[in-house]
């Protein structure tokens, strides 16, 4: 039987470990409850909250809208600039959609509805190649020129990519896994 001691040790160690992985965020979209046409006094609250977030390889976005009213698209930086709908990289319309950032990059996003984008439901965020945070751009036609095109997905939901074991933050948990799992042995 264990012990009192070892059964907190367990427990502590699988925290640590739980903890090592959890390193991704989950972003709700505008901090809204909805993804929706922006009100005229609020008119680029996308843009505000884009600018105002840093989003990183593993992160997720979640749109949230009523299914029957609304989607969003994944587009070409052209197809955000001009607002056309047709021939999106990415189509979501469950009302719950998540898309996963599993590379660096540039990714843009509208409304699926016609007109929508128009009047402002349009989003873009952009991730650095060499893993630092950024800060999305701030909308304007030359930021957009300068910038490769977002990789297309295929699928609504992507595997999300582990930290590389050169992290000092994963190489300073594996450390102290490995501490704790000597001591285990030590103490059992």
């Amino acid at each position: 039987m264990l012990n009192s001691k070892c059964l907190f040790l367990y427990t502590f160690l699988l925290l640590i470990v739980l903890q090592a992985k959890v390193f991704c965020f989950q972003h709700k979209v505008g901090d809204l409850n909805s993804w929706t046409i922006p009100t005229a006094t609020n008119h680029d609250i996308y843009a505000k909250w884009s600018n105002k977030t840093t989003f990183k390889v593993g992160d997720s976005l979640l749109f949230l809208y009523p299914p029957s009213q609304d989607s969003v698209i994944q587009v070409t930086p052209q197809a955000y600039k001009s607002c056309k709908l047709k021939d999106p990289i990415l189509y979501m319309n469950d009302g719950n959609s998540l898309f996963n950032i599993t590379q660096p990059g540039n990714f843009y996003f509208t409304s699926g509805e016609t007109g929508h984008c128009q009047k402002g439901q349009k989003l873009q965020i952009s991730i650095s190649g060499d893993g630092a945070v950024v800060y999305a751009p701030a909308e304007s036609p030359g930021a957009m020129s300068e910038t490769a095109d977002a990789p297309s997905y295929h699928q609504n939901f992507g595997s999300i990519p582990t930290p590389s074991t050169s992290s000092p933050i994963l190489r300073f948990s594996a450390f102290l896994g490995s501490l704790i799992v000597s001591a285990i042995w030590v103490l059992a």
